[in-house]
C-alpha cells in the first residue's frame, strides 16, 4: 500500500525502515518528487523524505506558471528557454487539468523594456524555440487592439502588443500530483521528516539519520545513494556533509499579492513594464487577480520568508502605473505570498540577473546535490540527476530502464487534452447542481483534482450536505485519505490552494475543518 493512502504515522515510518533503498531524495518540492518519479519509474527503490510538507517551500509560491521564460531569451539564455519552451507542451500533455494553456499579453509602452520589431522577432524566436504551433503562435497588435484586448490598459504610453501562448498552473498541486505518481510507481514518499545527519559507510554518503516531526521519534534511512534537492536548503546539507566549497547559493525573495477579480478584472494575463525597468504579471484566476513578482536578495528565515509593506507597496505601485483606473489600495489585498529562488551565485551580479539554470555537485562523499532552475524545468532537472545515479549504479547486475516520465500521465490527468478537461468540467457542473452550487465549483474542483473530482462528489453526495460546507469536508476526506494531509495548512495552502485564491472560503470554514482532523 502507498504511503499516500491512511496509515499511522509509526506505520508509515517503519515502512522506510524495512529494507536499504537504492535512492534517497531529500526534498519534496516539484524537482524531489520529479526525481523519485523518474527513479521508481526506472526500477529503482526509491524513498524521498521533506522536512515540511510537500510543496511547502518554493513549489507552492511560485508565479504559478510553466513558461518558457521570455526575458530568459534577452539574457541569451537560449538553450533554457529552449528547453523549458519545450517542457511546456510536454507537462501539459501529462496533466491537462492543472497545466492549461492561455494567452500572455505584452502591452508594448514608451520607453519599455521591448521594443516592437525586437517583440516580433522575439516572440517568432521564443514560438520557434518551443516548438509552439498553429493558433498558439504570437500575433502582434495595433495599439488600438491592445487596448480592445484589455481596457484597463494605460493608454497614453501604449504601442502596441504581443499576444503569445504560455500555460497556467497550481505548482504546489502540480508537485503532489508528480509525488502522488511516483508512490504509484513504487516509490515511498513521506512529509515532516528532517534529514539530521548523514549516514556513511567505508566513507561514502549511505542514508540519512531522521527525525519525525510530528511524533518526535528518529529513525534511520539506508540508501545507496543520497540526492538533495532541497531548494533554499541544499547549501545545509552540503554543509552537514562536509562539502561546502565552491559554488554556493544565492536565495531571493519573490513577493506575490492577491486582489479580488471584480478589483482588477483583466481578460488575459499581462506580462507589463514597471516604472524601474522591471517587469510585472497580473494573472487572473478564478475569483481574483495575482499580480508579482518581486526579486530581492534574501537572508531571512528559509521556513517563514514574509511578505513585508514594501513588498506590496512596490507591486501596487507598479499595477497602478499600468492600470490606472483600477486604483488599487492596501486594503484590497485579500492574500499573498513569499517564495526563494535557491539560484546560484554569480559575482556582481543582482537578483534579477542571476541565471535560472540548474547545476549538480557530487562531493567526495558521494552526496549528490541540484540547485537553481524553474519550476517548468522539473522533469528535465529530474532527469539529469537520474541519469547520473544511473550512470554509477548500473554495474551489469541488473537492467534499469530508460527515462520514461516524458509518458507517465500523472495522477487525475487522463484527459484527451483541453477539450477532455472542459467536457468532464461539464459533467462535474450537472452533478453539483443537485447542491445549487455555482458552476465555478466545478472549475475549480476540476483544475485542482483532475478525474479523482468524482471520489471527491461521491464521498460529497454520500453525507447528504450537499451544501460548499460539506463538499469542503468531502475534500478533506480525500485529502487525509489519499493526500497525506497532516495539518490544517496542508489542507488550505497546498492541497487547496484556498488561502490563496479563496480566503473568505477559509474563514467561514476554518472551525469545521480544524474539528474533523
Amino acid at each position: 500500500m502507498s504511503l499516500f493512502e491512511y496509515q499511522p504515522r509509526e506505520k508509515r515510518t517503519a515502512a522506510l525502515q524495512q529494507q536499504p533503498y537504492d535512492l534517497l531524495v531529500i526534498g519534496g518540492g516539484a524537482t524531489g518528487a520529479g526525481i523519485a518519479l523518474d527513479a521508481a519509474a526506472r526500477g529503482l527503490r526509491t524513498c524521498l523524505v521533506e522536512k515540511q510538507d510537500f510543496a511547502a517551500g518554493t513549489s507552492s509560491r511560485s508565479t504559478k506558471l510553466i513558461h518558457g521564460g521570455l526575458r530568459y531569451l534577452k539574457q541569451f539564455e537560449v538553450a533554457l528557454v529552449r528547453e523549458v519552451g519545450r517542457e511546456r507542451a510536454t507537462v501539459h500533455r501529462l496533466a491537462p487539468h492543472l497545466v492549461v494553456a492561455e494567452k500572455m499579453l505584452l502591452p508594448l509602452v514608451q520607453g519599455g523594456t521591448y521594443g516592437r520589431w525586437a517583440t516580433s522577432l522575439g516572440l517568432k524566436v521564443y514560438d520557434i524555440l518551443a516548438g509552439v504551433k498553429g493558433d498558439d503562435r504570437r500575433r502582434m497588435l495595433s495599439a488600438q487592439r491592445t487596448q480592445q484586448e484589455e481596457p484597463l490598459l494605460r493608454t497614453d504610453i501604449l504601442l502596441g502588443g504581443g499576444l503569445y501562448a504560455e500555460y497556467r498552473t497550481d505548482d504546489a498541486r502540480l508537485t503532489l500530483e508528480v509525488m502522488k505518481t511516483a508512490a504509484r510507481h513504487g516509490a515511498d514518499c513521506l512529509n515532516y521528516v528532517e534529514v539530521q545527519d548523514f549516514v556513511y559507510k567505508d566513507g561514502r554518503v549511505a542514508g540519512a539519520q531522521c527525525l519525525d516531526l510530528l511524533t518526535d521519534t528518529t529513525f534511520q534511512i539506508q540508501a545507496r545513494y543520497v540526492v538533495s534537492a532541497a531548494g533554499p536548503w541544499v547549501d545545509t546539507l552540503r554543509q552537514k556533509n562536509g562539502s561546502l566549497s565552491g559554488k554556493r547559493l544565492h536565495l531571493t525573495k519573490g513577493v506575490h499579492i492577491v486582489v479580488p477579480r471584480t478589483r482588477l478584472p483583466l481578460t488575459h494575463s499581462v506580462y507589463f513594464d514597471v516604472p524601474d525597468g522591471r517587469m510585472l504579471f497580473a494573472i487572473p484566476r478564478g475569483r481574483v487577480t495575482y499580480i508579482g513578482t518581486t526579486d530581492t536578495d534574501y537572508q531571512g528565515s528559509k521556513e517563514h520568508p514574509r511578505t513585508l509593506q514594501e513588498d506590496v507597496d512596490y507591486l501596487l505601485h507598479g499595477a497602478n502605473d499600468m492600470f490606472p483606473e483600477a486604483r488599487l489600495k492596501g486594503e484590497d489585498v485579500v492574500s499573498s505570498w513569499a517564495g526563494l529562488r535557491p539560484l546560484i551565485h554569480e559575482e556582481g551580479k543582482s537578483a534579477s540577473e542571476l541565471s535560472r539554470k540548474d547545476e549538480i555537485f557530487v562531493s567526495d562523499t558521494g552526496l549528490i546535490s541540484i540547485a537553481g532552475g524553474k519550476l517548468t524545468g522539473y522533469r528535465k532537472m529530474a532527469q539529469r540527476v537520474v541519469d547520473r545515479v544511473v550512470k554509477i549504479a548500473q554495474d551489469g547486475s541488473r537492467r534499469l530502464n530508460p527515462c520514461q516520465t516524458h509518458k507517465i500521465v500523472l495522477e487525475g490527468g487522463d484527459f484527451a487534452g483541453a477539450k477532455g478537461v472542459a467536457a468532464y468540467q461539464e459533467k462535474v457542473a450537472t452533478r453539483l447542481s443537485a447542491g445549487k452550487l455555482e458552476p465555478y465549483f466545478a472549475w475549480y474542483l476540476v483544475h485542482t483534482y483532475g478525474r479523482q473530482t468524482d471520489a471527491i462528489l461521491d464521498r460529497w453526495e454520500a453525507g447528504g450536505d450537499l451544501s460548499e460546507a460539506g463538499l469542503i469536508l468531502a475534500e478533506l476526506w480525500f485529502g487525509v485519505q489519499h493526500e497525506m494531509v497532516m495539518r490544517a495548512e496542508d489542507f488550505f495552502i497546498r492541497r487547496t490552494g484556498r488561502v490563496f485564491f479563496d480566503i473568505e472560503s477559509v474563514r467561514t470554514h476554518r472551525e469545521a475543518v480544524l474539528a474533523a482532523l
